[in-house]
């Protein structure tokens, strides 16, 4: 629920991610080498796999920067309040 007070000039962290993703995804794929050449198939696979965990979430990432900023409603706007139906909200003590 939207209070009113959220920060103007709120950012989100994806470039930090996308920059963490990447070296991640250096890190698994020198891993996988180097077991690779070492002869440990064991890490090496789990090496792959974090690997291509960490390469489809740095293309999530580069998505949603490209996709750049969201509508977010201004001061203006009103806080809201959840829609209240039949089963919703507080239950009323007429009992």
């Amino acid at each position: 629920m939207r209070t009113g007070s959220e920060p103007m000039q709120a950012r989100s962290p994806l470039r930090l991610r996308c920059g963490l993703a990447v070296f991640g995804l250096a890190c698994a794929v020198a891993g996988l080498v180097l077991f690779m050449e070492f002869d440990r198939p064991g890490w090496a696979v789990a090496c792959g796999v974090l690997a291509a965990v960490t390469a489809t979430d740095l293309l999530v990432v580069v998505r949603h920067i490209r996709q750049g900023p969201h509508y977010q409603p201004g001061r203006d706007v009103p806080p809201y309040d959840p829609a209240k139906g039949p089963g919703r909200g507080r239950r009323s003590s007429s009992r």
